[in-house]
């Protein structure tokens, strides 16, 4: 490392002003302190020093999604060969599953990163660590069959019209991932839905014709269209330890609800995520699933409001998206309604709209918008609440 340090302050004088790559000075430092942490220190002044930088956060962020990506590769290998029926070893169904979610990674780093360096170099800034979160989100949220082509157009919509429009990492109103997520949903819907593009290979010859790699929520929505009772559509459910583990259809990330529990345990360890928005959204969705089974108008709204919780992506997005701060509310009783919200509207459109089988991603990027909202009237209320303290206060005179 001595030997990169010394090489890479040999040629820093030819990107810094008057050098002959001058123009390159932002990429060039983007790469400085993707290797090494910044040596620059406040001379004066007063200044809270912390050891908690930008790219120390992005950091532990990506490390709380490693098992969920490890986990997704192992589970696209595992349902392509329970389907095909061949015994494989767990090197070689962790293998399939490498192969088939890494090339997607690298596609979603290496459009994000290179629209970056681009708009660093246009505005003369500094690369921002931001995309190591997002650039980790976009595979994770989507289907294993999806076209490399795709996740390169949905992530360069997401950089610039979901974030650099607005000013860059820290301004942006939507979470980019999810932006992505919803631009595949609405531009490409065939690629994101339906029973063939969760399941890796169940395109490709060799695959029985019955094979079907539907996920337990289009089962669900399509057991309520037939009309079929509750106790017929239980019967089709997974169970709720493949539910919990992940042994189940879905984006790559999302399925292991294990794995997201490991990654929300590293957030809170590390005070990188807040608890009370993972919280508060559970508790919405335990909620909204309660008054569901009150009404039981169909067999959906049968459902243990529990079982809500280990289907589809709820759990990754209340851990890993309505935790983003940037987009989530700033207040702390804020969060608490934000979350909360985000909770009841997810199960409430998974429910009663069969157009949306998630509900997940339309609710927290509702909520996004009105995140700021949140904000204002708890403020608001704060102050008001202050006001009316300090007109009951009595009153002293300054010579009693």
């Amino acid at each position: 490392m001595k030997f990169l340090r010394k090489y890479i302050d040999s040629i820093k004088p030819q990107f810094k002003k008057g050098g002959k790559f001058e123009k390159l000075s932002a990429t060039f430092d983007a790469f400085e302190t993707f290797l090494f942490v910044p040596d620059k220190v406040t001379r004066s002044g007063a200044h809270i020093r912390d050891s908690l930088d930008m790219k120390r956060l992005m950091s532990v962020v990506v490390m709380a999604m490693l098992p969920c990506l490890l986990f997704g590769m192992y589970n696209v290998g595992y349902l392509h060969y329970n389907l095909t029926g061949e015994a494989k070893t767990f090197w070689q169904i962790f293998g399939f599953g490498f192969l088939k979610v890494f090339p997607i990674v690298v596609v979603s780093y290496v459009s994000g990163l290179a629209i970056e360096f681009i708009f660093a170099q246009v505005r003369g800034h500094e690369v921002n660590e931001g995309f190591l979160v997002t650039g980790m989100l976009i595979p994770l949220v989507v289907p294993v069959n999806i076209p490399l082509w795709m996740v390169a157009v949905a992530t360069a919509f997401a950089v610039i019209i979901g974030k650099e429009v607005f000013g860059g990492t820290g301004m942006n109103v939507l979470n980019p991932a999810l932006t992505a997520r919803a631009f595949l949903f609405f531009a490409y819907p065939g690629n994101m839905t339906g029973d063939r593009v969760w399941v890796a290979g169940i395109q490709g010859s060799g695959m029985p014709d019955t094979a079907t790699g539907a996920t337990v929520l289009g089962n669900l929505l399509q057991s309520v269209a037939d009309k079929e009772t509750y106790s017929a559509i239980a019967s089709k459910l997974p169970g709720d330890l493949d539910a919990f583990l992940g042994f189940v259809p879905g984006s790559i990330g999302e399925t292991s609800k294990l794995a997201i529990l490991i990654g929300a345990f590293i957030l809170i360890y590390t005070g990188v995520g807040s608890w009370k928005i993972i919280v508060s959204t559970v508790m919405g969705g335990l909620v909204m699933g309660w008054l569901l089974n009150a009404f039981s108008a169909n067999a959906y709204m049968e459902l243990p409001a529990y079982r809500h919780l280990l289907y589809g992506g709820f759990a990754f997005g209340a851990v890993f998206m309505a935790t983003d701060p940037v987009t989530a509310s700033q207040t702390e009783k804020g969060k608490w309604i934000y979350g909360f919200l985000i909770g009841m509207l997810a199960i409430l459109i998974r429910v009663v709209n069969p157009a949306y089988p998630e509900g997940m991603m339309l609710a927290i990027l509702l909520m996004n918008v009105f995140a700021p909202l949140i904000d204002h009237y708890v403020v608001e209320a704060n102050i008001k609440r202050r006001l009316r303290r300090l007109k009951r206060a009595p009153v002293k005179l300054n010579n009693q």
